[in-house]
């Protein structure tokens, strides 16, 4: 038996985003990139470290989790291998926005389950059609 949120009849479900990052100004304009995005969007969580976002995790049901790498406290990249060791947020989408584009950093990400890796600076387009897509996915 399906119930209405497996049906691709059913209105688009909204997803909760988590963003983090150590800049406010780059959580602010990822922030505004998701609000003009079109995309039904139900809570936008912010962290500014990636303990910050454990604990969001550990509270809040998240479907997308866009993550700098280089932070203090927890870096990106220690929580996307936290993530990637606790079942409960194998299933969160990963976005990796980062100024470090180096070919041995995606490497050491992707082993991390990371869906995307987004270079700063980045065009807003990017990340609009990265959260259609996951939209769409979320909603089949």
């Amino acid at each position: 038996m399906q119930d209405s949120t497996s049906d691709p009849a059913a209105p688009t479900q909204a997803i909760n985003i988590l963003i983090v990052d150590d800049s406010a100004t780059m959580r602010m304009m990822l922030r505004r990139v998701v609000d003009l995005s079109e995309v039904p969007v139900g809570t936008i969580f912010e962290a500014s470290n990636g303990r910050e976002a454990v604990a969001v995790l550990e509270a809040q049901e998240v479907h997308a989790v866009f993550t700098d790498i280089n932070m203090p406290v927890m870096s990106g990249y220690e929580l996307l291998h936290l993530m990637s060791r606790t079942d409960k947020w194998r299933h969160i989408l990963r976005i990796v926005i980062s100024t470090d584009g180096s070919t041995l950093r995606k490497e050491e990400v992707r082993e991390l389950n990371v869906n995307l890796y987004i270079q700063k600076p980045f065009r807003p387009e990017i990340v609009r059609n990265v959260l259609a897509r996951l939209t769409h996915a979320h909603a089949h």
